[in-house]
């Protein structure tokens, strides 16, 4: 593993913020807390969900850097909140908090050397997990909410 793939997914997980703020405020008042079809999130779930899920990949960092191989334990929304919980969270409170936690782990992410990305941990939902691949899963996670913003946004036809 190359630094240069460390450096993308660091300017990656920078750049997120930039992307997913303005796009959720872009969502008009009305809209951004109605569900594009039943048991859907809205994009102001979305988004609070990844204010909410920040801390954790900074907590499991530290976990990985202090012990040799540690045991992650799953963030499971759907079972650790009820199924409304999100809707009731502060939206500029959490777009503030994503922002500012953003940048907090992206200035820890430049503090690694490059073998403290190889640093491995057990997950039980897949077969291998390290630093690296957690911070791949990240960018890809918040594209993939992204994603899910943009579509509540554009959406013509609503359940």
């Amino acid at each position: 593993m190359s630094d240069g793939t460390q450096r993308e997914v660091v300017e990656a997980l920078g750049r997120a913020p930039l992307l997913i703020v303005p796009m959720v405020r872009e969502v008009p008042q009305a809209l951004r807390k109605r569900r594009p079809a039943p048991g859907k999130w809205s994009a102001h779930e979305h988004a609070c969900h990844l204010a909410a899920a920040q801390p954790i990949f900074l907590q499991r960092l530290e976990l990985m850097m202090r012990q040799e191989h540690p045991t992650i334990r799953p963030y499971l929304p759907e079972q650790e909140h009820s199924p409304d919980a999100l809707l009731q969270v502060d939206l500029d409170e959490a777009l503030g908090r994503f922002e500012r936690e953003r940048g907090e782990l992206v200035a820890r992410l430049h503090q690694l050397q490059l073998d403290d990305w190889g640093r491995t941990a057990e997950h039980p939902e897949y077969s291998h997990y390290s630093v690296f691949i957690m911070f791949r899963h990240i960018v890809l996670h918040d594209m993939l909410h992204s994603y899910r913003i943009e579509e509540c946004l554009l959406k013509r036809e609503w359940a």
